[in-house]
């Protein structure tokens, strides 16, 4: 391999840390950039990007490299917080990482990086890319339980050319293991699981400064009012925590033991403000056959042929095998089983084996 200049995307994190040191140990010349995404509230006790620059700062020192302090923010309330906020306001669930990545870390911060006179960038995603016939594929990470392909789905021919996941071959523990060896001060620090910029704020108390709330009636299969919701865009499909009715009975409820079933939220009413809530996970009104997504995105810069393909609708889960029907407007998936609480809004990423070959945002689902 040759000797490239990188620009590593340090987040203060193990496996960005990591990934700048396999990089410096196979010769590359690497420079580590701190990105700076968010700033109405960063002194908060929540907004860990003081503490996550320092953090990123001591590791470029253990290392050997140079640290630049980049701030994206204004490009972030453009291109990704603004969107966000249209999303909920219209009743869907947005995936802002999937988002950040394709406008922030792959786009602004690439440019960015180019600018220094980088070959190539490189981040601490579990990703892989691999040059095959001329084109660029996206492949899971190797580690099933790390592997974050589904976010950086959006990625295209150009970016994924000059982007290196060094940490996307390694299982976790060995990153951990690997962080610990080298003396990195941040070997032991818990991954983040906060949205990219909300980081571990309380999320409804976030949303409430920039939504407006109002209230309106929870409402269950047959229409009887069980209690008060605190604004429509504050509930998710799926939702169970928080919705302040776990002690009402459903008595005529299904499949016996319907008293102790737990409630979810089943679809939003926009037309009458409501929300509608079924008891038990395995409740019809939560199970999807079928799903539409608009807003394509294809790695390879086209649509893959219509057959069959794996998919997931969230990230946490296994591939479900679908049937793809793409079309210009937007691709169909016809699930072989039933898919848990399709929520408009989210991504639909769709695979071929390990290959991710991109997807778009679901835009409505069909109950099986």
């Amino acid at each position: 391999m040759h000797k490239q200049r990188v620009v590593v995307g340090l987040s203060g994190g193990v496996d960005s840390a990591v990934s700048a040191w396999l990089l410096k140990q196979q010769g590359h010349e690497v420079v580590g950039i701190f990105m700076k995404n968010w700033e109405d509230d960063d002194d908060s006790e929540y907004c860990s990007s003081n503490v996550d620059f320092v953090d990123a700062a001591a590791v470029a020192d253990v290392i050997g490299i140079e640290i630049e302090h980049v701030n994206f923010a204004a490009e972030y309330k453009d291109r990704v917080f603004a969107e966000f906020l249209r999303e909920y306001q219209a009743g869907r669930t947005p995936n802002p990482d999937v988002l950040c990545n394709a406008e922030i870390k792959f786009k602004a911060f690439l440019d960015h990086a180019m600018r220094l006179g980088a070959e190539k960038i490189a981040t601490g995603h579990y990703a892989r890319v691999r040059e095959r016939d001329g084109r660029h594929e996206l492949l899971k990470g190797l580690d099933p339980l790390k592997d974050q392909s589904y976010f950086l789905h959006r990625l295209n021919q150009a970016q994924l050319a000059k982007t290196l996941f060094p940490v996307g071959e390694l299982p976790k523990t060995e990153v951990r293991r690997l962080a610990e060896e080298i003396g990195l001060p941040n070997a032991k620090k818990k991954d983040s699981t906060g949205i990219c910029f909300i980081g571990e704020r309380p999320f409804r108390e976030f949303l409430n400064r920039y939504l407006s709330h109002e209230p309106g009636p929870i409402v269950d299969e047959r229409g009887r009012t069980l209690g008060q919701h605190v604004g429509l865009s504050f509930y998710t499909l799926g939702q169970r925590q928080g919705l302040g009715i776990g002690g009402v009975k459903d008595k005529k409820a299904p499949r016996g033991g319907g008293e102790h079933l737990p409630w979810f939220v089943a679809r939003k009413d926009l037309d009458r403000n409501a929300l509608v809530v079924v008891q038990g996970h395995e409740h019809p009104w939560l199970q999807y056959r079928r799903l539409v997504a608009d807003d394509l995105s294809w790695v390879a810069g086209q649509a893959p042929r219509a057959g069959g393909y794996g998919a997931k609708t969230r990230y946490r889960q296994a591939d479900a095998a679908c049937a793809l029907d793409p079309s210009p407007a937007g691709l169909s998936l016809l699930f072989a089983q039933p898919q848990w609480a399709v929520t408009p809004g989210q991504s639909a990423v769709v695979y071929d084996g390990e290959v991710c070959l991109g997807g778009g945002v679901i835009a409505s689902a069909e109950l099986a």
